[in-house]
């Protein structure tokens, strides 16, 4: 008997034909992922800081450490890959503080690092491989190519789906590649990525939230190491499991949409990539944030004196983070678009710490988000979808007891936006410094920031060298 031979989905094979072949990419786009690579590290050295993440961390059994295996930044852990990009993705993820991506769907692509990361230290301890961090950068371009053009059309949580769900998908493939692995086991892994089904968003939202939202990112990483490995190892792949009806993932989870690449994959995502640069804040509170910093002088001792908050935002962000009533934990709050506008206009600032519990006490923030009113500016909306423009853009403006108002103050483009890279970059390097510094010594902070300030250096040192400066 014959068995005939099924045909991958066009998506599936224009992912395996990308991380296959020779990559060709802008320097535009290594510098920004250069960049990408060093704000990432001092977000997850930052997370060190918080024993709800750090509770999660190491070998899933204590003591089960794996000689020459991959380090953990700001640890001595030596652990399995997998194991190990569940470390590194929950670190970098943790306090929604790492570069972002904007579109149908939303997500962060630097996510795709806890696996990237864990494989390329694994491959050079363990099997002597002489992987660079030229090639580590070439893999994060791919990944974020993967998953920002997924995201460009294919809206998973008008569905339930979470993001983590591209995440997968996109490590999968650029980790098979980077293990050796030929066209065909990479088609087979990422065809069991996607076999797994949907994560569910309830972890995001009301009354679930909380926070699985800040380790599921480190999950999906492992879970691509997982189908990595298995598939070198000859693991069968599932040709149609996108378009099987039925049985395959768009009648099964997708709601019988087709998923289809907006565009040809090449660079465009790490060329237009977010960064979160000032604030740790879901990236479409970040304009509001920072027209709320600048409206804090105006205020003075006029906070008990405020009678309505007008905010103008886009569609994206009245559909996750306009939240009223309790908020429950850090990461309900760090999801709510009112509680950051207060929190900034109280202090003229926002920090990670602001999420906690004695933060959230002070009963001025929910005081001042009673009084908010948001809606959508269809302009705004409009120029979020745009690939030209891509913004994020809002209004605040702040009217008193008197009638009297401040000025309204409008943020179109957040200062990690690719139209004010070059007035983020030495921001992002002081971010890098004040991150790091939780965890490393000035010595060990200044060594790293020689290295990231010669590119030829950087992409010539190989990987295990460089995380030897993270431990």
């Amino acid at each position: 008997m014959v068995t005939k031979t099924l045909a991958y989905d066009t998506v599936i094979e224009a992912i395996g034909d990308y991380v296959c072949a020779a990559p060709s990419f802008s320097n535009e786009a290594y510098a920004t992922a250069r960049l990408c690579l060093m704000d990432t590290l001092g977000c997850g050295l930052l997370a060190l800081q918080y024993p709800a993440c750090t509770k999660l961390l190491g070998p899933v059994v204590p003591g089960a450490e794996l000689a020459g295996g991959c380090r953990v930044p700001g640890n001595t852990w030596e652990l399995d890959p997998v194991r190990a990009a569940f470390n590194i993705g929950t670190m970098i993820r943790w306090l929604d503080y790492n570069d972002t991506w904007l579109a149908a769907e939303w997500g962060h692509p630097s996510d795709n690092l806890g696996a990237i990361l864990a494989v390329a230290d694994y491959m050079c301890r363990k099997e002597q491989a002489k992987i660079t961090v030229h090639d580590m950068l070439t893999a994060m371009i791919q990944a974020h190519e993967i998953q920002g053009v997924l995201a460009l059309n294919n809206s998973f949580n008008r569905v339930g789906i979470d993001h983590v769900l591209l995440v997968k998908i996109a490590s999968t493939a650029v980790v098979t590649a980077m293990l050796g692995g030929t066209k065909d086991q990479v088609l087979a892994a990422v065809s069991n990525a996607w076999a797994d089904g949907g994560t569910l968003r309830c972890y995001r939202h009301y009354p679930n939230t909380g926070s699985r939202k800040s380790w599921a990112a480190g999950d999906a990483a492992s879970r691509a190491v997982t189908h990595a490995l298995q598939c070198l190892r000859g693991e069968m792949g599932y040709p149609t499991v996108l378009y099987c009806p039925t049985w395959g993932f768009q009648d099964a989870f997708f709601k019988g949409q087709e998923i289809t690449l907006e565009r040809p994959l090449r660079d465009y995502v790490m060329e237009h990539v977010l960064f979160k640069v000032s604030y740790p804040a879901e990236f479409h509170a970040q304009t509001a944030v920072e027209a709320a910093a600048a409206l804090h002088q105006d205020l003075g001792d006029r906070i008990d004196d405020i009678a309505r908050i007008d905010i103008d935002t886009h569609e994206s962000a009245l559909r996750i983070i306009d939240k009223t009533g309790p908020l429950n934990n850090p990461a309900d709050r760090d999801h709510c678009l009112q509680y950051m506008v207060a929190v900034a206009l109280l202090k003229g600032d926002l920090t990670a710490d602001d999420y906690e519990d004695s933060v959230a006490q002070d009963p001025r923030i929910d005081t001042l988000r009673e009084k908010m009113h948001l809606r959508e500016n269809a302009q705004f909306s409009q120029d979020y979808l745009d690939p030209d423009k891509r913004s994020i853009a809002n209004t605040i403006t702040v009217t008193f007891s008197d009638a009297s108002k401040t000025e309204t103050v409008s943020v179109e483009y957040p200062l990690g936006h690719r139209r004010r890279r070059a007035e983020a970059r030495p921001v992002l390097i002081e971010k890098f410094r004040s991150n790091a510094g939780m965890k490393l010594s000035q010595d060990r902070i200044e060594a790293l920031l020689n290295v990231f300030n010669s590119s030829d250096d950087l992409d010539s040192m190989p990987a295990d060298s460089f995380m030897n400066l993270l431990v």
